[in-house]
């Protein structure tokens, strides 16, 4: 029996997945968390084997649930069931272990194959992404994400200095790093133009 963590912060989709996992023979839904926080606390309590999860979750994003799975090692597959059919958030989810990544509007029958397939061993990706995925690379590094995305949140430098550690000029510098890589004008063009892309 394959033992399945949801985390997924709609609780119509959160429902409707527990729902149609549940009706199959060898998968058991051990438990639900709307939040990343909440999903990582459950991850280290219920041991499951594998946990499917959204990317943009409020807490941690899937992206930093499966990260943080990857560092500590943890013996948990991790599948990515999202919306965003972007290459940039599949490179990055392969980058931090993921096993699987499936859209959500793939047939229901897709995922309970594609969680077999990733308990087996193997990977699941949506092929039209995974193709995708390799036509164009992400230029950030972590640290020019983190500050960019904060910066487009409304969080002002200074702000995002005191929380990132780092001085007022550093968070200059890797804004303008940014904007500079991305080809932009200013921040708030770099911010848009990188979520399009799925690069934070």
């Amino acid at each position: 029996m394959m033992r399945v963590l949801l985390a997924e912060d709609q609780s119509l989709v959160l429902g409707a997945l527990a729902a149609l996992l549940n009706m199959e023979s060898d998968i058991e839904v051990v438990g639900c968390a709307s939040d990343g926080e909440m999903a990582w606390r459950e991850l280290q309590r219920l041991k499951p084997d594998v946990l499917v999860t959204d990317i943009e979750m409020p807490g941690l994003s899937g992206l930093e649930l499966a990260q943080r799975v990857q560092r500590h090692a943890l013996p948990i597959k991790v599948v990515i069931v999202t919306t965003f059919a972007r290459a940039g958030f599949l490179r990055r989810a392969l980058d931090a272990g993921v096993a699987g990544y499936l859209l959500k509007d793939a047939p229901a029958e897709k995922l309970a194959e594609a969680l077999r397939s990733v308990q087996r061993g193997g990977r699941a990706i949506d092929p039209q992404l995974a193709i995708e995925a390799w036509s164009e690379a992400d230029p950030l590094s972590d640290r020019e994400r983190q500050v960019l995305r904060l910066a487009g949140e409304g969080v002002a430098a200074s702000e995002i200095a005191r929380r990132l550690n780092l001085t007022h000029g550093t968070v200059r510098n890797y804004l303008s790093e940014a904007i500079g890589k991305l080809g932009v004008s200013n921040r708030i063009e770099a911010y848009r133009l990188a979520r399009q892309k799925g690069w934070l």
